[in-house]
């Protein structure tokens, strides 16, 4: 399942340069994601003149109350720049799409299960370019997920919290342009 999910986001970012005539980029990582014990690293290609598309890649280790989760998410989307100055920089809103796939344990039980979810949002965020190198991108916006838990072993009482239904999507990040 992970090769199907990953295989299409290498195919996304190697199309991306062909795609656009544009070669402004930037690479970006979320610093509010090590509080959630979370690596989130993002790719943005400009490809017109006012909009972007971006690749979102997170790798996680986390604990809701007796559960635990380890695994992915990747979240591509689509940014619309709404002030007068060229993607990839300036206010912008960006509906988006999530998978994620995690590997859940419970130690009291030692129960083990998977859950994969699926979703979507929008997000407004604005996003600055400081000497054409370093990105500062800061952004909000309502989320939901919906997903399944299949247990592999022991009880099915998995708390699958902000993984599954509504939630905020919220980010700040830092990275370079290129």
């Amino acid at each position: 399942m992970k090769k199907r999910i990953l295989l299409p986001g290498l195919l996304f970012l190697l199309l991306i340069p062909k795609v656009s005539s544009a070669q402004q980029s930037a690479i970006k990582i979320n610093v509010l994601s090590p509080i959630f014990r979370t690596l989130n690293v993002q790719y943005e290609h400009k490809i017109k003149e006012s909009s972007s598309l971006q690749l979102g890649f997170f790798y996680t280790g986390n604990s809701i109350g007796d559960t635990k989760f380890s695994g992915f998410g990747i979240t591509p989307e689509y940014r619309f720049y709404l002030s007068e100055t060229e993607a990839i920089q300036g206010v912008y809103l960006a509906p988006f799409v999530r998978y994620q796939s995690f590997d859940l344990t419970q130690e009291i039980d030692d129960s083990k299960a998977t859950l994969s979810t699926f979703g979507g949002g929008v997000i407004i965020g604005k996003q600055w370019v400081f000497k054409e190198k370093v990105v500062l991108d800061l952004f909000i916006g309502p989320a939901y997920n919906s997903g399944s838990v299949k247990v592999k072993s022991g009880t099915d009482n998995f708390d699958v919290g902000t993984f599954d239904g509504f939630g905020l999507r919220t980010g700040f990040c830092l990275g370079f342009a290129f």
